[in-house]
């Protein structure tokens, strides 16, 4: 199967909000196996958004567009796919009692612009929505469809997964396994030449993805069976934990990086502390996404200023005024503060310049130093990031993380053959 993206709004094309559904859709579709050749965004207008439809309609089996489904005079997507497609717009009534419903659980009366969503093309398939007002729909005609979801990404995400990914799976010929192997502390392009020879294959496909800090590789294989999948997509995965080790974090789609390092404190009963300068606080924020992390989280500080440096960590004035505050000595003084005050097991510094403004020739923009400390055995590593200072806080974070879960492998590491020596 062939799809086509088309992402509807105005704000998209002036840049005013991200377009993550773009990310988000394109994932799900690749994990189903389902081709997508082409994406296209387009503004809130009737003519280009049925130009866009209609060119994604004649080259493709399917085509996903998000956004324009709200109740407002621009929001137009329903409208323009049906008019395209020769579809009557009729009231569906359950639609419209849910929307009173959404209303009313929150003290309001729908106001009657509202109506207007509840209006869907006749016999088409109408997808309920939990998350909001604008219900989704899918509409069958010459052996095509054309699938229109909502814009907010908490919306369309939901009904993705409920309603569109079910349908997709049924639609497609076979089944889709697929597993993702996460790998953090190596490049894409490294990975990138050390599997060129599994991606060469078509089923199962192979193929990288890189995040920040991180690299996803991806498995796909498709059979008349998921046992069949299943055994296609096993040795391969296999492979890649044979040529990448260590590297590799998880295969399960539900750990994220921050997971990973939070299950190696937990499972060796070590407990962490955080000392943040140019992060302020976002490492910490990282790892409190993980539930239960406060059986192993003590004491978080964010020592922006030297004067914080000074007085909560106890790094003295003459240190700061002669290595400053971006470098080696400091971050080493932060683990060794904040070690000595809480007493944590494993402490992780972050030190840095995120700019845009501030960097010399010695100490450029996006200069970030990182440190760890496992038991006292401490480790700083000097780095330097490229983009905005929203990307170099980003990076350092995930950089923070990986030099985390490197320093607790490499300690239990070496306590292992430490052992083995000693026997």
């Amino acid at each position: 199967m062939k799809a086509e993206f088309v992402f509807v709004g105005t704000e998209l094309l002036l840049g005013n909000i991200v377009n993550t559904n773009a990310q988000y859709l394109s994932e799900q579709c690749a994990a189903l196996g389902i081709s997508c050749f082409y994406q296209t965004v387009v503004g809130d207008n009737k003519s280009r958004i049925q130009d866009a439809f209609l060119t994604a309609w004649n080259r493709s089996d399917c085509v996903i567009l998000s956004g324009g489904l709200g109740p407002t005079e621009d929001d137009l997507t329903k409208e323009s796919v049906a008019e395209a497609l020769n579809q009557e717009l009729v009231l569906d009534s359950k639609a419209m009692a849910e929307i009173r419903e959404f209303f009313a659980n929150r003290g309001f009366e729908m106001p009657a612009i509202n109506e207007k969503q509840a209006y869907v093309p006749k016999d088409s398939i109408v997808l309920y929505n939990d998350n909001g007002t604008a219900p989704g729909i899918i509409i069958e005609k010459d052996d095509k469809c054309a699938i229109l979801l909502p814009g907010p990404p908490v919306e369309l995400t939901a009904m993705f997964e409920k309603s569109v990914k079910p349908y997709l799976i049924e639609k497609s010929p076979g089944v889709i396994v697929s597993k993702v192997v996460k790998m953090c502390g190596i490049g894409e392009s490294r990975v990138d030449e050390k599997i060129q020879d599994l991606t060469m294959g078509t089923n199962p496909t192979v193929a990288p993805y890189a995040k920040s800090g991180e690299v996803h590789v991806r498995v796909t294989a498709k059979a008349e069976t998921e046992k069949e999948a299943s055994k296609l997509v096993k040795p391969v995965v296999r492979e890649l934990k044979n040529r990448f080790g260590d590297y590799i974090y998880s295969t399960d789609p539900e750990v994220t990086l921050e997971k990973s390092v939070v299950d190696l404190l937990v499972a060796n009963h070590l407990t962490v502390s955080t000392v943040e300068s140019c992060t302020g606080g976002l490492v910490a924020g990282r790892l409190i996404n993980v539930p239960g992390v406060s059986d192993v989280l003590k004491l978080c500080y964010v020592t922006y200023s030297n004067k914080a440096k000074r007085k909560l960590l106890g790094i003295k004035k003459g240190v700061l005024q002669k290595y400053t505050a971006v470098s080696r000595e400091v971050c080493e003084e932060m683990l060794k503060g904040s070690a000595l005050i809480n007493k944590a097991d494993v402490v992780v510094s972050v030190t840095g310049l995120a700019g845009p403004d501030g960097g010399t020739e010695e100490i450029p923009v996006g200069t970030v130093f990182i440190g760890c400390s496992v038991k006292g055995k401490i480790t700083v590593e000097k780095y330097i990031f490229k983009g905005n200072r929203a990307k170099i806080r980003e990076s350092a974070v995930a950089y923070s993380l990986i030099l985390m879960r490197r320093c607790i492998l490499e300690y239990f590491s070496e306590m292992a053959f430490g052992s083995e020596d000693k026997k």
